[in-house]
């Protein structure tokens, strides 16, 4: 639409005590860049380790009292869906996601509960929690079905921001690295770069940051520059400040 906010949401994915010292570099790599608001995607109880970390937890609160904003990234994120069936879905759960694709095979009842897990543990600290980012970004039938009846007021794909309410799905590719072999390494800087060139008119750009990113200096290079790039054009913020403004419009 012609009056969506040009904007800029930065992301970091898998936010929990086991990988915080690799989210803290990576929100140092964006500070040296501008200091903005960015949406951590918090996974209470990730890979199954589910123990208090109150240094950890002061550190969310902080940020979030600086104006960052915690949305809710699953809850395990693992995949324990039923076997996935054809190659497709085998290479996709199993291989491209390393079985990390919470969502993707889901019944409604089992995406409610695990949804209502997540929610619990934001509750019990105070914090609120606007938004739901699945795990890969998949999302399976049942997992849509639960969502629309969860109290989130927007979720994202790979490919698109979707509003949940009322329901509304905004073109957007998210931006991303592929930092676990060579191979990705070389050319997912450049493919990422070739796709902010192609989304200069787009209303919203998502560039997603994950903790592994941060074990490879080129890649943090090639954010930083990506990074003051799409600062030079577009207004950064939340992602739920994104819904919000697009809600207005």
């Amino acid at each position: 639409m012609p009056n969506e906010p040009k904007a800029l949401c930065v992301s970091i994915h898998d936010v929990a005590p086991a990988t915080w010292p690799h989210c803290l570099r990576l929100l140092r790599a964006v500070r040296e860049v501008a200091d903005i608001p960015v949406t951590l995607l918090v996974v209470p109880c990730y890979h199954g380790a589910a123990g208090l970390d109150a240094g950890y937890e002061a550190a969310l609160a902080a940020l979030m009292a600086d104006g960052h904003e915690l949305a809710l990234h699953g809850y395990r994120h693992l995949d324990s869906g039923p076997p996935a069936s054809g190659v497709g879905q085998r290479w996709l759960r199993g291989v491209y996601t390393r079985n990390e694709g919470e969502f993707s095979a889901l019944s409604a009842a089992q995406s409610r509960l695990l949804l209502a897990l997540g929610l619990e543990w934001f509750g019990r600290r105070g914090w609120p929690v606007d938004g739901f980012v699945p795990p890969a970004w998949l999302l399976g039938e049942g997992a849509w079905l639960a969502l629309r009846k969860a109290p989130f007021s927007y979720t994202t794909t790979w490919t698109h921001f979707h509003l949940l309410s009322p329901w509304r799905r905004i073109w957007s590719p998210s931006l991303v690295y592929t930092a676990r072999n060579r191979g990705g390494r070389r050319w997912s800087p450049r493919l990422a770069a070739t796709q902010a060139a192609c989304m200069g008119a787009a209303g919203l750009v998502r560039l997603s940051l994950h903790p592994a990113d941060a074990a490879h200096p080129e890649l943090l290079r090639h954010a930083q520059h990506l990074l003051a790039a799409l600062l030079a054009s577009r207004a950064p913020m939340t992602k739920s400040a994104f819904a919000r403004l697009s809600r207005s419009v």
